[in-house]
């Protein structure tokens, strides 16, 4: 299977911008990379049923991930397991991008995304 990047139509996802790579696709895992904007992020959220690999390719990104946070820069990576609560952020004035791996593939219906007051 090969998918051309300039067939990818980025989704909008409270400012994210996502590039689905296997959206369609009948797979094992998933991936997508994400423009992550100065100012934004991913709210806190868990997944019930896969887990997600992070690697920074471009800029910085603040992770959240069971309460402790670090700093990622570009080839730096990250693991979230199934069931494992985690967000991140943009804290720089310049564009982050990320690549996402989940595996087994995405399902929006199993994702959690934890409620604020």
């Amino acid at each position: 299977m090969f998918v051309l990047g300039g067939a990818i139509r980025p989704i909008d996802f409270a400012g994210l911008r996502i590039f689905d790579y296997t959206a369609g696709h009948d797979l094992r895992s998933s991936l997508a990379v994400i423009d992550v904007p100065p100012g934004t992020g991913h709210a806190e959220a868990w997944s019930k049923r896969s887990d997600k690999y992070y690697l920074v390719i471009d800029g910085a990104i603040r992770f959240v991930l069971d309460g402790a946070e670090t700093g990622l820069v570009a080839g730096d990576f990250c693991l979230v397991r199934q069931g494992r609560r985690f967000s991140y952020s943009n804290p720089t004035a310049t564009l982050a991008r990320l690549v996402l791996v989940h595996t087994p593939n995405f399902n929006l219906a199993e994702e959690v995304f934890v409620e604020t007051a």
